[in-house]
């Protein structure tokens, strides 16, 4: 008996030390890929990616443009005057440097907080308003654009994605899906079962997930063992890739490079954009003192995306002082017209949520469109 046992604790030991020198092992594979370090110095110069001098303007004008916009919603909503808002403050590198890596074809499926992503690929922005009023116009989206509606359930859209991206395929597509979660989705079973399907069928998709560190007020390192997201790839027979997530040029180009690998029939992949986000989790209730330090909030302050690729750009004399002046006035001009029009758009009623449910209504629908209808001719 006591051979059996020791035999027992030997074996166990033997795959206790295998197991741990494996995770490690892979672990070692996901080191963080940077471009930009936090003064805006090149530190990978054979990363760079091939973007001309106009069109590092416009990412610089893009998150210039999204800051100031993430400032006017936050004060929107303690008007009263928008719904439900995810802060998007610090991770406009994230957010912009993936969608920028886009042609306009390609599909995305967004969650909550990626309302930017949508708007620069072809949402009027009063529409991207209308969504957060929760006013049905906010998702009729114009033909052509290929997006879905923001997810509101956690991580449900990386499911979505997987069977978009099937779709494209066997229609032989020349385009691709990029998704995006945080750090709490991937946390979620719909998570793991979408990439997943969509490595077995080696589908032209891209899931982004933009880790700010936490789940709504639960630190990252609470929701997993694992040291990187990045590296849940593996199981799913994938590529990973962890990424600074506030060095935009970085994004950008692990995101190109995983669009390239899908179009050429090499599979999904899995970027983990290392980011944070400035203000609270949403604008319903969340205070983030309450879970965050003031020591945190400074050290990630001092990583601003936009303070990173501002000294960049001004090294290269494309950027000024004068230049984002007239982009923060663009973007209020723009911002209060957007406002006014879905200010102008009718009220929306209860036989509108009605007729839009089904193309040919049921009894029970058609029972409540009359006794609405009804009630509405008053």
């Amino acid at each position: 008996m006591d051979i059996k046992n020791n035999y027992r604790l030997l074996t166990k030991g033997l795959v206790d030390k295998l197991s741990t020198k494996t995770i490690e092992q892979v672990e070692e594979q996901f080191e963080t890929f940077q471009i930009l370090n936090e003064e805006g110095q090149i530190v990978n110069e054979s990363a760079m990616p091939d973007l001309s001098d106009e069109q590092l303007q416009e990412l610089m004008r893009r998150m210039v443009y999204t800051r100031i916009w993430d400032q006017r919603a936050v004060s929107l909503n303690r008007q009263g005057r928008l719904g439900f808002y995810a802060p998007m403050g610090g991770q406009e590198a994230s957010m912009l440097g993936s969608q920028f890596a886009l042609e306009k074809d390609d599909w995305i499926l967004p969650g909550y907080r990626d309302i930017p992503q949508i708007v620069f690929h072809g949402l009027p922005l009063y529409q991207a308003f209308l969504w957060s009023r929760g006013h049905f116009h906010g998702g009729q989206f114009p033909d052509g654009l290929n997006i879905a509606v923001p997810q509101i359930i956690i991580g449900a859209q990386i499911v979505q994605t997987a069977g978009v991206a099937l779709g494209l395929k066997r229609k032989k597509k020349d385009n691709i899906v990029i998704t995006y979660t945080g750090d709490g989705g991937s946390s979620q079973g719909d998570f793991y079962e979408g990439m997943n399907f969509a490595g077995a069928y080696n589908v032209p998709a891209v899931f982004v997930v933009q880790n700010n560190r936490f789940a709504i007020s639960v630190p990252v390192e609470k929701q997993s063992a694992a040291k990187t997201i990045a590296q849940k790839a593996v199981a799913a027979g994938i590529e990973g890739i962890q990424v600074d997530g506030m060095d935009v040029l970085a994004v950008y180009k692990a995101t190109s490079d995983a669009r390239k690998r899908a179009l050429a029939g090499e599979g999904p992949t899995l970027i983990e954009t290392l980011t944070y986000r400035y203000g609270a989790h949403s604008t319903s209730g969340d205070d983030p003192t309450r879970y965050r330090t003031s020591e945190e909030e400074d050290e990630w302050g001092k990583k601003d995306p936009l303070i990173r690729f501002r000294k960049f750009l001004e090294s290269k004399n494309l950027w000024s002082e004068e230049k984002e002046n007239e982009v923060v006035e663009q973007a209020k001009e723009e911002i209060k017209a957007a406002v006014k029009e879905a200010d102008k758009t009718p009220k929306q009623k209860v036989t509108d949520l009605l007729g839009f449910m089904f193309e040919n209504p049921p009894v029970n629908i058609r029972e409540q469109l009359e006794e609405y209808t009804a009630k509405e001719s008053k």
